[in-house]
């Protein structure tokens, strides 16, 4: 086997190195930058490449095209709401019900008051992009962490005829998620972030008080 060919056979490099993860999060925002000013489709490698000051072989080493790169910034943006709200929930737990999922709505809408033009072609694209399994698999880990709510409440710890907390997580994920999402694509990232909080409160609040077992 040739250099050239040993070459293209490697598998893509992993940003491990300290340089390494700095070129590749600079692909990353570069990408962002761009999506929020053009839209998806008018974006090129090139683009994304001289934005983030690098050249198109360092491109190619962390991605295999714009639509990989694309779906690593949906997959890591998402993993920071989720582990934004682990911390919430843990810095909560023991507290009751109505206090954690205050917090979890605070701390989710946190992230997006830095960024809420982004936010909103991140949740455009991931209709997109996302294929259904691993929409599905994103989805079912932010019911995981919304188990996690539910049963990190006193009131719950010691309730012992709840109600299935699966089904109950679920359903207050899907609260969460579309009224964030469908909010900032309606409003092309512009949400009214004071307006959706007390939607949101009224909404899983309601749910919740509605459903044995949880509130």
């Amino acid at each position: 086997m040739t250099a050239a060919r040993a070459s293209a056979a490697a598998p893509r490099r992993k940003p491990r190195q300290s340089r390494a993860r700095h070129t590749s999060q600079a692909l990353q925002e570069a990408f962002v930058r761009l999506l929020v000013e053009k839209g998806y489709a008018a974006i090129t490698i090139r683009e994304i490449a001289a934005v983030a000051g690098t050249g198109l072989g360092s491109f190619y080493e962390y991605f295999e095209n714009k639509e990989d790169l694309a779906r690593v910034c949906l997959h890591l943006r998402s993993k920071a709401l989720l582990l934004d709200m682990r911390a919430a929930v843990a810095a909560h737990a023991g507290r009751p019900l109505r206090e954690i999922v205050d917090a979890v709505i605070d701390a989710q809408l946190e992230v997006h008051r830095a960024q809420p033009l982004a936010w909103g072609a991140h949740y455009l694209l991931e209709r997109h992009l996302s294929s259904p399994e691993a929409y599905r698999k994103m989805y079912d880990r932010f019911v995981g962490e919304w188990v996690g709510v539910l049963e990190a409440a006193n009131e719950l710890a010691a309730d012992g005829q709840k109600k299935d907390v699966k089904e109950v997580a679920r359903v207050c994920q899907t609260i969460i998620y579309g009224l964030v999402a469908h909010t900032h694509i309606g409003t092309g990232g512009r949400p009214d972030l004071q307006a959706l909080s007390r939607q949101l409160r009224g909404a899983l609040h309601g749910y919740l008080a509605s459903t044995a077992g949880v509130a």
